[in-house]
């Protein structure tokens, strides 16, 4: 008696012209009255047909209620990771950052949801939805979990763009250089700040600090369409899509997704790249220019509101573009000559002013890597936990690096089939000669090769890919093998070992991506400090502070100005640790009134300080006696988070 036909064999038909011989949705097997439909197959089809199928792989459930076995594993992670929420102290950060305050329960749910998910990606049988519903499941244990610990949001850079967006609405305008000093920066990039000013307005909130907690997880979010669309231009099986979403994920510790412009604008570069990918290939060109027309317009609107928010974004674009159209498939040039047109248009305009001060700088740059990985003064992790943390993010993104490498050379089917996205992913290796970004352009090039990155990595741990005519051609052929011991063996090895690599980059993620939140970090008693400041401070005020890590650092920036003393040469801090008072008192002189010079030393710059191999929380102590016991300064306010201090003022009444 013949054996029961096997999923497998199930989805493997002879092929068709129509369809290049491939199947891998994984979701059924194609009918005949698909795969005799070209017209059906054409008008569905992406820039070139997805070719590629994986093995098959034994399923994680089987038997009665196997379809609703994945909602249990999603159901106890989500659970733990409530109950986790409800216990975890964030009052006293240690230089471990999130990691040593979590409750242990975090942990336990996000092992358990990262088994959970590789159990049920596994199963070509189960619905999509189930892992789709796993990388939520992801993304708010992830990215969600600050949001709910932290009763104030992230980072200064955050903050400083909720400064920036408060100045358009006073404002009411963009200004100059002359105006704003170096912030003219932002009005000459003004897109997504002129967005969110118009949600505010829209929202009727008086601060975008009332939801921009939130942004990581909405960012995130705003990624995961064009990642599918991306892979799905690659392969139909949805095992290797979402194992590809996962390690994107995962991996995406650099922390672009915070409240900005980049974050923005990196998900409308993925979505640009997810465009051309699809529909401006040659087969695609091919089947209608009319399409392509809809298509040029709808990535042209993407294309302006990058080159308008972001200064970096669109260079990475070019070079991408660049890349695809030297390749076979791609040689529609209109994606890259309109980026490059919009690109230039507003560089030569709008960006002028800021292009034309800076280019001297940038243009010496060019070709010096060193600026990339140097450490030195202020930028050398300092202490076991900051050590740790970057650790924990080299090896992350290293494995990460490795598995794509791997998934490249094991999958020759894979390789020949998504040149174009491994194209993609080296791109912009290039722009690290081409400048140091502020010494972040080795994280940006990181940020911009994960899409491509992330999908070679997830072939490295499936199955060897195969097309279905081969795979129709070796079954007639008698080559197939049937079940027996070393399918146990391969369900072993291909179980457990690629399942401990997923879990060990998902828990790896959590020290890279929060390992540093003693200083991104700033409590309720830092924000009520700052803002008392700049409540009282007239027009014409100077700020001074070690660093401008603290929130509202920019805040009334148009009409006050800051002096951040370790920014300054190494000699003029240091004869600032030898005379604290005197030397400060000396920089903050020759304020006119009403304007007033305040000194401000919070919790957010001691340990931006000591964690980066500045000043020692010593030093910084003794900064801080000195001015408390100098009787020319006075103490305006305190608490747990900091103190302000005044200059006092000669030649007239003390307020």
């Amino acid at each position: 008696m013949r054996p029961p036909t096997t999923p497998r064999e199930r989805s493997t038909p002879e092929p068709t012209p129509a369809r290049d011989g491939a199947n891998t949705s994984g979701s059924g097997p194609e009918t005949a009255s698909q795969s005799s439909s070209p017209s059906s197959s054409e008008s569905s089809s992406p820039a070139h047909e997805p070719v590629t199928d994986l093995s098959d792989l034994p399923p994680a459930w089987s038997g009665r209620g196997a379809l609703a076995w994945p909602a249990v594993p999603l159901l106890v992670a989500l659970a733990l990771w409530a109950y986790a929420m409800r216990h975890t102290d964030v009052s006293r950060l240690d230089d471990y950052g999130l990691v040593s305050a979590l409750h242990p329960t975090f942990w336990a749910g996000l092992a358990v949801l990262t088994t959970g998910f590789w159990f049920t990606v596994r199963d070509a049988r189960r619905p999509a939805a189930w892992s789709a519903a796993y990388v939520l499941g992801l993304l708010v244990m992830e990215r969600a979990t600050q949001a709910v610990l932290y009763p104030t949001p992230l980072y200064a850079w955050a903050w400083k763009h909720e400064a920036v967006i408060d100045h358009l609405l006073t404002a009411g305008g963009l200004q100059t250089a002359d105006q704003v000093g170096d912030m003219a920066v932002y009005d000459q990039w003004p897109g997504f700040f002129a967005a969110q000013a118009a949600l505010q307005r829209l929202l009727g909130v008086d601060s975008a600090a009332m939801f921009m907690a939130w942004w990581p997880l909405a960012s995130s979010l705003m990624l995961l369409l064009p990642l599918l669309l991306i892979y799905r231009t690659f392969t139909e099986d949805r095992r290797l899509i979402w194992t590809a979403v996962w390690l994107f994920y995962v991996a995406n510790w650099v922390g672009q997704d915070y409240f900005s412009p980049q974050s923005v604008a990196y998900a409308l570069h993925v979505g640009v790249l997810a465009v051309v990918l699809r529909r401006f290939g040659r087969s695609a060109v091919r089947r209608g220019r009319p399409r392509q027309a809809v298509w040029t317009v709808v990535i042209t609107v993407m294309i302006v509101a990058i080159v308008i928010s972001h200064q970096l974004t669109p260079g990475m674009l070019v070079v991408c573009l660049l890349a695809l159209c030297l390749s076979r498939r791609y040689r529609d040039w209109v994606p890259l000559v309109t980026t490059l047109v919009i690109f230039l248009a507003w560089c030569l305009t709008a960006a002028l002013p800021f292009l034309s001060a800076a280019m001297p700088d940038m243009i010496r740059s060019i070709g010096d890597v060193g600026a990339n990985v140097e450490t030195g003064y202020g930028a050398t992790p300092t202490g076991t936990g900051a050590i740790a943390t970057s650790w924990a993010a080299r090896l992350l993104s290293g494995s990460v690096l490795l598995l794509a490498t791997v998934g490249v050379l094991r999958q020759r089917v894979l390789r020949h089939r998504a040149w174009p996205l491994l194209l993609v992913a080296a791109a912009p290796l290039p722009m690290f000669a081409a400048s140091s970004y502020g010494s972040e352009m080795i994280f940006r090039v990181l940020l911009f090769m994960l899409p491509g990155a992330a999908f070679f990595a997830a072939a490295a741990l499936l199955p060897k890919v195969r097309t279905l005519a081969a795979d129709a051609a070796a079954q007639e052929a008698g080559n197939r093998q049937a079940t027996g011991p070393a399918e146990v063996r391969r369900w072993r090895a291909g179980t457990w070992v690629p399942l401990a690599a997923l879990l060990g980059g998902t828990l790896a993620f959590v020290p890279a991506y929060s390992g540093k939140d003693r200083i991104n970090y700033f409590p309720p008693q830092e924000v009520a400090l700052v803002r008392q400041l700049f409540d009282q401070a007239p027009d014409g005020s100077l700020v001074v502070a070690a660093n401008r890590n603290y929130p509202d650092a920019y805040a009334d920036y148009w009409s006050v100005d800051h002096y951040w003393f370790l920014d300054d040469a190494r000699s003029h801090v240091d004869r600032i640790v030898r005379s604290p008072a005197a030397t400060l008192a000396r920089d903050m002189a020759g304020v006119e009134r009403p304007g007033r010079a305040y000194f401000l030393l919070t919790q957010g710059q001691l340990a931006n300080s000591e964690m980066n191999g500045q000043l020692d929380k010593a030093q910084l102590n003794r900064i801080q006696r000195s001015v408390a016991a100098s009787p020319r300064f006075r103490l305006v306010a305190e608490n747990s988070a900091g103190w302000l201090y005044v200059l006092k003022q000669s030649g007239g009444a003390e307020r």
